[in-house]
């Protein structure tokens, strides 16, 4: 990623998209702590979250504010050898400071939320691909964050499981949450965008409301992307 410069208000839904490579991951990954940064900093809330270090040394990081946002990845990432529960009340016991019983009800809350209450005791391999995405989601939501990354929650979906877990996130949209979404499928771009940011060689090219940038892209480089996706759609 090179010279990224991006912000959003805090019920901005903005999509991320473009060709694989374009750095549209390494960005999601960048802003929830996991890789470091070079230069620059990310600020979350009006304060500073992520800043870069001196040369050689790694970033700094709030800790504080970390948790406050959650991420939800492509492959899952469920602790196989815990059950649904399990795995939803891991962190806010380690790490948020709820009792087993609170952490418990607020599982059975977000479970209720996506349909899963009959999967509380389950284990990930005995779940389907929806099921284990929105129980990824369930885990990401029981810290209660401020701001959720999807980062290609679909890509390794069937179909039908695409628009499970597509309708939990519109339902997320319609409570207002902030989301950073990086996805392939522009139709689910386009309904639950406020804004669209494509990326290409590791910087923003274009950014928009979803309705001028797929109809009226500015840039070449944009509408050689969107004819070569759509068409292919």
């Amino acid at each position: 990623m090179n010279g990224m410069t991006l912000d959003m208000r805090a019920d901005d839904r903005l999509v991320i998209i473009g060709p694989s490579g374009s750095g549209k991951s390494s960005l999601l990954r960048c802003m929830m702590g996991l890789e470091g940064i070079q230069g620059g900093e990310i600020g979350f809330q009006g304060k500073r979250y992520i800043h870069s270090a001196a040369r050689g040394q790694p970033s700094r990081i709030d800790r504080k504010m970390q948790r406050q946002i959650g991420m939800v990845f492509q492959h899952y990432t469920l602790f196989p050898h815990l059950s649904v529960l399990g795995n939803l009340v891991l962190a806010p016991v380690k790490v948020g400071g709820l009792s087993k019983a609170e952490a418990t009800e607020r599982a059975r809350m977000y479970l209720a939320r996506l349909g899963l209450e009959s999967k509380l005791n389950a284990y990930p391999s005995q779940l389907s691909g929806g099921q284990k995405q929105r129980v990824a989601i369930a885990r990401a939501l029981m810290l209660e964050p401020k701001l959720m990354l999807f980062d290609e929650v679909t890509s390794a979906l069937d179909p039908e499981m695409v628009v499970e877990v597509q309708n939990v996130m519109l339902q997320l949209a319609e409570q207002k949450m902030a989301m950073i979404i990086v996805t392939h499928d522009m139709h689910f771009a386009r309904d639950i965008a406020t804004r669209v940011v494509f990326c290409a060689n590791g910087s923003i090219v274009e950014e928009g409301p979803p309705i001028q940038l797929f109809k009226q892209p500015k840039e070449a480089r944009t509408r050689e992307f969107l004819e070569k996706v759509l068409h292919l759609d």
